[in-house]
């Protein structure tokens, strides 16, 4: 069976919560899940909720857009295609990615980089841990790494 990373870093590449899944499970049905986990220290109370999220086509449904706007969170976030085709049989809310939008997507690389940079170690790479349990473990390693 694989494994499957579902992650939230900030605009620094920095991991900031993580969900481990089976690799069966969607992309989709995780994002409110690990943006839940959000729990970061600092002066005051903990930040939980971000400001902005940027995502990729594999999470635009309906029920992570109405998540985010019922927290109150901007999203950049295209539409896939199907979608897109779909929106034009039925006219609904319209989702504007104009110019800006696109803009701020060029930073969508910083999750890939953030990424990158976990997998470097070997063993989270290719998944060599047996259990669940060491092998986010580890990932907390790799994390905790980079913050240091």
């Amino acid at each position: 069976m694989t494994t499957k990373i579902h992650l939230v870093c900030d605009g620094q590449a920095r991991a900031l919560a993580f969900v481990l899944t089976g690799g069966q499970i969607a992309d989709t049905s995780m994002f409110t899940d690990t943006l839940d986990e959000i729990h970061v220290r600092g002066r005051g109370p903990a930040r939980t909720r971000p400001d902005r999220v940027l995502a990729d086509k594999g999470y635009p449904s309906k029920k992570n857009r109405a998540w985010l706007r019922e927290h109150g969170i901007k999203a950049t976030i295209p539409e896939r295609d199907d979608q897109i085709a779909h929106r034009r049989k039925r006219p609904g809310r319209p989702i504007n990615f104009g110019l800006e939008q696109q803009q701020r997507y060029k930073g969508r690389n910083v999750v890939e980089r953030c990424f990158s940079f976990i997998k470097q170690w070997r063993g989270l790479a290719s998944r060599y841990d047996k259990t669940a349990t060491s092998y986010a473990a580890g990932l907390n390693l790799a994390a905790a790494l980079q913050w240091i």
